[in-house]
């Protein structure tokens, strides 16, 4: 056995670094995972030479039981909430030398529960006895400990690892992280293991988050733990609670909200090759025979997109006579389409439908996709059609048939999207006041009017505020609020409506302030004009556990705002739902007016 080896496991010469895992979604520390280094400066410091040596000088089982002693000393001592993951090789927990109990013994030796430890079993290493292996991790799973498949995806059994082990905790191999945001197949890989993490009751923990891009778009698809350089390095001492810069990360650049990026057109972009506009004809030629399933390739300046080269095109100049001899050593730009649909990945795909429909577009093609004006990748033009189909099917099922608004269905989702990223965001119920007695003297079509014309001065009102507007049926709309500017909005909702509509009205019932009208009796009475009773509440995303919860809230503030004769804002102090007995006070108590 080498000498410096030998001399670390004599002289307990390991150190214990602690990596927070940050569950992101409740703003809290889940646990550490401990990760052990040799002496500072040797040549056995890193893991992956430290660990190789002992593997080499068949030492693994000593080294990791001393690294497992060492994490679970310096957890304890440094009093670090949570749980403590455990990096343990499969190989060891198999090898009949390993003394058996040791784990539990060096838990109960310094004092920690078992149930705060979880045994993280990497995927990298293949195990040949797999019934030994979980029959040995049922072991550890009735002496109280956790399971974690570490590394999920780079190793040798996948799935089937998942299925037979059933973990606590599945960490995502690195490589699915790296550049999520920038490719299709690593999202729809993140979608499926969401979903089956979901069937199976698993949490799925995203390992070695090291751009803002990957943390947005993990957290946007419902990754709710998180772990990496980007949020915070290994160390000696490690932070004690979730540091607020790490959840300035979640931030949009642009501060807007965040929730409708399934539409834009990014989350469709395909990592294809390209070239530079100095690439010969031939060679690009040869790409295209190379990989049979290139159809077209993006030419770069300085990785700015200038063009695109289609293969068909190139394919029938080479084949006419003296093709070859004409154009082989020509550059690409001689051949490309110097004029391609070039559009930022933040483009609305609606924003991007009205541009293809302003090309004639061969249904081959793709369009180019730019991040900051640079290169991203390229959509095909199918799938952009393909996906705008779904969507405006999908948009159309739920949506109401008069504004063509989203419905209930989606305006639940988009309250239960933001309680789920514990996103804060205020929500608005809007009411017409005296609808009824107007539908039955001006008539539907003017009824019908009235409720379009609300519908366009809350779009319009609210175009900035980057919120979500909904249309619960009737004279009811609903608008979620992502900033914090929905008292101004929804003052100027009820300014720009009280103007528009009066254009329904006859010049003598503007003069006299409403008109008289028979109520559901028959009797005589005077109904003021058109008015609008808002309820704004900002619900406790800690207490609001459902979209019902929070729609609830928002009637009962609607509610008080009808009592107003006028067009009234009424802002709910209450964020709460209420208790499940009869309340003897009045709403009131708990809330603030604002009227106008």
């Amino acid at each position: 056995m080498s000498e410096p080896l030998q001399r670390i496991l004599d002289n307990n010469e390991i150190k214990t670094l602690f990596q927070p895992i940050f569950d992101i979604s409740n703003q809290h520390i889940l646990g550490y995972e401990a990760l052990s280094r040799g002496p500072k400066g040797s040549e056995l410091e890193m893991p992956s030479a430290l660990f190789r040596e002992a593997i080499a000088c068949n030492k693994i089982s000593e080294l990791e039981l001393l690294c497992r002693s060492k994490a679970i000393e310096n957890f304890v001592k440094l009093n670090l909430q949570g749980k403590l993951f455990l990096n343990v090789s499969p190989k060891t927990l198999l090898d009949p030398c390993h003394p058996k109990g040791e784990t539990l013994h060096l838990v109960k030796h310094f004092g920690l529960a078992a149930n705060r430890v979880v045994i993280e079993v990497t995927e990298q290493e293949k195990v040949e006895d797999g019934f030994l292996l979980l029959k040995t991790i049922a072991h550890y799973r009735e002496l109280g400990f956790s399971i974690a498949i570490d590394d999920l995806g780079a190793g040798y059994s996948g799935l089937k690892q998942w299925s037979e082990l059933c973990p606590d905790f599945v960490k995502i191999d690195r490589y699915f992280i790296d550049h999520c945001d920038q490719s299709v197949v690593k999202k729809e890989f993140l979608k499926s293991i969401i979903v089956l993490a979901k069937a199976t009751n698993t949490q799925v923990i995203a390992e070695g988050i090291e751009r803002a891009e990957e943390l947005r778009l993990l957290e946007g698809l419902g990754i709710q733990h998180a772990q990496g350089f980007l949020l915070e390095r290994p160390s000696l001492q490690p932070s004690y609670q979730i540091n607020i810069q790490c959840l300035a990360h979640l931030e949009s650049p642009d501060n807007s909200s965040s929730f409708e990026q399934s539409m834009a057109i990014g989350w469709l972009a395909v990592e294809y090759a390209s070239i530079e506009t100095t690439t010969r004809c031939k060679d690009a030629h040869s790409l295209f025979e190379q990989d049979k399933s290139l159809t077209s390739l993006a030419v770069l300046e300085h990785n700015i997109p200038v063009g695109l080269l289609h293969r068909d095109q190139l394919t029938e100049v080479f084949a006419a006579p003296y093709g070859h001899a004409l154009y082989d050593k020509q550059p690409v730009t001689s051949l490309m389409d110097k004029q391609p649909l070039v559009v930022d990945e933040n483009e609305l795909l609606d924003t991007v439908s009205q541009q293809i429909t302003e090309f004639e577009f061969d249904i081959r093609r793709h369009i180019v996709i730019t991040r900051n004006g640079e290169y991203l990748g390229l959509a095909p033009l199918r799938n952009i059609l393909k996906h705008i189909t779904e969507e405006k099917i999908r948009h159309a099922q739920h949506a109401n048939p008069l504004t063509m608004l989203p419905g209930n269905v989606a305006i639940n989702e988009a309250i239960e999207l933001r309680l789920r990223n514990n996103y804060p965001f205020s929500l608005a119920y809007v009411d017409l006041n005296h609808f009824k007695q107007f539908n039955d003297l001006y008539g539907y079509a003017s009824g019908d009017s009235v409720i379009k014309l609300l519908a366009e001065v809350i779009v319009d009102a609210s175009s900035l505020s980057k919120g979500f507007v909904g249309h619960i049926g009737g004279d009811d709309f609903m608008v979620v609020f992502d900033k914090e500017d929905a008292q101004t909005v929804c003052h100027n909702i009820i300014t720009l409506f009280e103007q528009k509509s009066r254009a329904f009205f006859t010049p003598e019932h503007i003069a006299q302030g409403g008109y008289w009208a028979s109520n559901r009796e028959g009797k005589k009475q005077f109904v003021p004009l058109l008015t609008l009773s808002i309820g704004l509440v900002k619900p406790d995303l800690e207490l609001c556990i459902n979209s019902h919860q929070v729609a609830a809230l928002a009637t009962d503030a609607k509610k008080e705002a009808k009592r107003y004769q006028t067009s009234h804002l009424f802002v709910c102090k209450r964020s709460r739902p209420a208790p499940a007995v009869v309340r003897l006070s009045s709403v009131s108590d708990e809330t603030a007016h604002i009227g106008l």
